[in-house]
């Protein structure tokens, strides 16, 4: 025994925590639960350097809408943050001369 009260072989060494379960971050194959992140998502505009973002080119500004006219957060589209913000400074300048609508109008 050593001063802690503990024989030597006792104190397992094997790196685990106290319950027998391996510590360790992220989604191992092991576990069985949990959800899924599947594939990081990564900028368009950084991982393909020719294309800028433009407020005129309403075509592309669309797919960082939704359908109600929301601008689509950073998470969901995968924007760094510099470009993030540049697209919605675009999808302000392109609403503001009507070539991207604010809202969408609903129909009774």
């Amino acid at each position: 025994m050593d001063g802690n009260g503990f024989k030597k072989d006792d104190r397992g060494r094997s790196g685990g925590s106290r319950d027998g379960r391996e510590r360790g971050g992220g989604m191992g194959e092991e576990r069985g639960g949990g959800r899924g992140f599947g594939r990081r998502k990564v900028c368009r505009y950084c991982a393909d350097k020719s294309l800028k973002v433009d407020y005129k080119n309403a075509a592309e500004l669309k797919y960082f809408i939704t359908e109600r006219g929301k601008i689509v957060p950073r998470r969901i589209s995968g924007n760094c943050a510099r470009h993030q913000r540049e697209v919605a400074t675009a999808i302000k300048r392109s609403r503001n001369v009507a070539l991207l609508p604010y809202t969408v109008m609903q129909h009774p």
